[in-house]
């Protein structure tokens, strides 16, 4: 799975999963260009190099097809986007505002397709990939991220056209993630204990961590995975036990 010598733009790759992810194709040989609105609080780095970082915010379509076109021109080409950039904070439906919902949509669903859009030309030259970063959210109810839960349906849908429209040139695959352990994992499950009782509900038996979804996003990238294109690979440890085996008053085990 060497990627020496491709080209990598992670967005949202400054923290969180998208450190993981860049991270993972610095490991695997790539040069790395992450953006997000913020800078990171160190250098993303592995093995001694180091993913680039310019600040970029995606809802502005001109910003964004001039950092792919500056990334492009100064490296040569451009191989993979690895569309990661989103997020939510927890807000029931009916307690915000239309405008609070629309932004969660944008930042989720909308800059991905601006970034794809913007990326497509340099990824046709080098017949590349795209990688959505999606969620189950989007394949269940998700209550207090509603409108998240719908923007990651709607990329997951949008990656599997994608896929076809932009055939043979450019692959376009979609990870669907459960919940993951980061720096910000306190702020959904608690203090340490909380995040290991979460975790035991998981069938693997932990959160996922960040470098588990870079290295699927990674093969995803690869060679390996030539033949490979609007598909969906979930990386959630093996999903959620369903709450109604648990309530049943029969099959239970002594």
């Amino acid at each position: 799975m060497e990627l020496d010598g491709r080209v990598v733009v992670v967005t949202g790759g400054t923290r969180g999963v998208g450190a993981g992810i860049a991270r993972s194709f610095l490991a695997a040989g790539a040069h790395v260009a992450v953006c997000a609105r913020r800078p990171p609080d160190a250098p993303v780095s592995a093995g001694g190099r180091e993913a680039s970082y310019t600040p970029v915010d995606l809802r502005d379509a001109d910003a964004v097809r001039e950092f792919f076109d500056t990334v492009a021109a100064h490296h040569g080409r451009l191989d993979c986007l690895v569309n990661n950039a989103g997020g939510t904070p927890y807000r029931l439906l009916g307690e915000g505002a239309p405008e609070h919902h629309a932004r969660v949509v944008a930042l989720n669903l909308l800059a991905p397709m601006t970034a794809s859009l913007a990326a497509r030309p340099w990824l046709r030259r080098s017949r590349g990939s795209v990688v959505m970063i999606g969620s189950v959210s989007g394949t269940r109810p998700s209550p207090g991220t509603a409108a998240y839960g719908a923007a990651k349906a709607g990329l997951e849908s949008l990656a599997r056209s994608m896929a076809v429209e932009w055939a043979p040139e450019v692959r376009v695959n979609t990870l669907v993630l459960g919940m993951v352990r980061t720096e910000l994992s306190h702020l959904h499950y608690g203090d340490e204990t909380g995040i290991a009782a979460v975790g035991a509900t998981v069938p693997l038996g932990r959160l996922a961590e960040p470098s588990d979804v870079g290295e699927a996003a990674v093969f995803l990238a690869s060679d390996r995975a030539h033949y490979i294109s609007g598909a969906v690979l979930l990386v959630h440890g093996g999903g959620e036990r369903p709450a109604f085996l648990d309530a049943a008053t029969v099959n239970k085990e002594d």
